[in-house]
């Protein structure tokens, strides 16, 4: 459906209004991109050209296409884990390394994809050998890996940090991306891009929160709240207000929704501030006490 275009420089636009933080800010670009779709593709002609070849190289072409197409799934998988990774100050490593699996599952496809080939021209006169086969799947599986490297091995950022508290924030943390996700999904049946570019803005300040308590386990007692009632509650709303607004446009409906979405806004944006606060001042601490310990001790700055 067609929706009209609204900003700063459109006829009905408040110039008085104050400027509004643009909803692409904190927006990424999706790490799949054409080389990792183009890897779907092999598998398409290797099994359409293999009808003629019998059931065995039938049977072959389909294991070989349906291995190169869950390597490429896969990798899509893996270059996605590995930019959430990178994306975040605090992280734990991937739980599977996908891109090496990705790597791993190419040159298996490859070298049954060979295996086939090879089968097929020698034509049952000789024992085709398995030396080129095992030799394409070897040189598949290194250049797949050369060209989108491995899977991060490492935790990151988690030195001096409990791994209870961190399990504990990473479960509110996924709890809250399915409320805002809920919420997306919701919005939609609306209709109105407006409304819609202001769910996006308060998601950014929803994320913002999560990343703060992310970087710091020890918030989480205080934003809990925050990550699971306020967030739930915001998603019962957005269903309620998309079902309403779907039938009709409706006026006051829009009014009140937008305000809700303005004082959850302002209230998220003032938690995450508080707690950076509260981290900057227990930080203050730990360098008074340090410093009262090298003066009893003695120890003088120049």
């Amino acid at each position: 459906m067609a929706k009209r275009y609204g900003g700063k420089f459109s006829p009905d636009e408040d110039y008085s209004a104050p400027s509004e933080p643009e909803s692409f800010d904190a927006a990424r670009v999706d790490p799949v991109g054409i080389r990792a779709n183009v890897l779907f593709v092999p598998a398409i002609p290797l099994v359409f050209f293999a009808f003629n070849d019998g059931a065995i190289g039938l049977t072959l072409a389909l294991i070989a296409g349906g291995t190169l197409t869950l390597a490429a799934w896969m990798l899509r998988q893996g270059l996605r884990a590995e930019a959430a990774y990178q994306a975040r100050k605090v992280a734990r490593r991937p739980a599977f390394p996908r891109k090496m699996a990705a790597s791993l599952l190419t040159g298996i496809g490859v070298a049954i994809a060979a295996f086939k080939t090879e089968m097929s021209a020698v034509e049952f006169v000789s024992e085709p050998s398995l030396v080129a086969p095992v030799l394409y799947g070897v040189i598949a599986t290194v250049l797949h890996g050369v060209a989108f490297g491995i899977d991060p091995l490492k935790d990151k950022g988690m030195e001096g940090v409990d791994t209870f508290q961190q399990n504990r924030v990473a479960r509110a943390v996924t709890e809250g991306e399915a409320y805002l996700t809920a919420m997306t999904d919701a919005i939609l049946r609306a209709g109105d891009r407006q409304i819609e570019t202001r769910v996006e803005r308060f998601q950014t300040t929803a994320r913002t929160l999560f990343r703060t308590v992310e970087e710091d386990p020890r918030d989480l007692t205080g934003a809990r709240k925050y990550l699971t009632i306020y967030l739930m509650g915001a998603r019962d709303a957005t269903i309620k207000f998309a079902d309403l607004y779907s039938r009709g446009p409706d006026e006051q409906a829009r009014t009140d929704y937008l305000a809700l979405l303005d004082d959850l806004e302002v209230n998220f944006a003032a938690r995450t501030k508080k707690m950076l606060l509260d981290d900057r001042s227990d930080l203050n601490i730990e360098i008074d006490v340090l410093r009262e310990r090298l003066q009893r001790e003695g120890v003088r700055s120049k």
